[in-house]
């Protein structure tokens, strides 16, 4: 199968289709290799080649790497902002007050997902102008849709804060259960490096994390101009992930300490 998305980034010289009755092949014109690919094919195959073009434009590392930076900030802010608060919350009986009041748990858990996701999107949007501003990174899609991916996605990394403390009353504990979440979501993700070419179970295994939706949505928009149907998978994730985590945290919610 032909992967046109490479072909548009930039990412192929040439692509090639031997499965058709004539053999095709596709020429990168925005590559400087492409020319020379092109011809060292036409001179060691004696095969007739029908010839096609697509062209892409040349994506800089920091284009790609912004959504990830992006994506970095929201996951360090939502899970360690909300989780450290509940658990302290807890730990100086604040919670405990609040079990005498009329609130229920996911009143509670909703007004935390509603608080730090203003934060989160907030610092996001700072972020996003000053890099967009000081180098010129491009945006193909709508800025409207970036922004509904980072709210899903930053609802859904809040509601997985919130599962991991609901019932958590050290500090400790809760630092190094969100630690134990943070880093392989930070190294399988996407943040820093594609996953393209890594073992399938791998990349199976990053699909698992909101994190990895998020940036692939983001990505999509901002490099490749995606509409809201091309993402409609990623965005379906990510509503899923965040209605399974808010659920779970406010049935496991405990107000007090043990």
């Amino acid at each position: 199968m032909l992967d046109w998305s490479q072909g548009r980034r930039h990412k192929l010289d040439m692509l090639i289709d031997l499965d058709e009755p004539v053999a095709r092949y596709w020429i990168n014109e925005e590559s400087p290799s492409g020319y020379i690919v092109e011809k060292i094919l036409l001179q060691s195959s004696g095969e007739g080649f029908i010839k096609g073009v697509v062209q892409g434009k040349n994506i800089r590392y920091v284009e790609w790497l912004l959504p990830g930076v992006l994506g970095m900030n929201l996951m360090f802010g939502c899970l360690f902002g909300v989780g450290y608060v509940i658990v302290r919350y807890r730990k100086n009986g604040f919670l405990k007050r609040l079990k005498a009041t009329p609130l229920h748990a996911i009143e509670f858990i909703v007004a935390q997902v509603l608080s730090r996701l203003i934060l989160a999107i907030s610092m996001a949007i700072f972020i996003y102008v000053g890099a967009s501003y000081i180098l010129e990174t491009r945006m193909e899609g709508s800025y409207f849709l970036l922004l509904l991916i980072g709210i899903l996605g930053a609802i859904s990394l809040i509601s997985m804060g919130l599962l991991i403390a609901s019932r958590v009353s050290s500090e400790e504990l809760a630092g190094g259960l969100l630690n134990l979440m943070t880093w392989p979501m930070m190294t399988l993700s996407g943040v820093f490096f594609s996953l393209e070419g890594s073992p399938q179970w791998i990349q199976n295994f990053a699909n698992v994390f909101p994190l990895t939706h998020t940036l692939t949505a983001a990505r999509a928009v901002m490099i490749d101009g995606a509409t809201i149907l091309d993402i409609s998978y990623e965005l379906s994730v990510l509503v899923a992930t965040s209605i399974i985590f808010m659920i779970a945290g406010a049935l496991l919610f405990k107000w007090q300490s043990d």
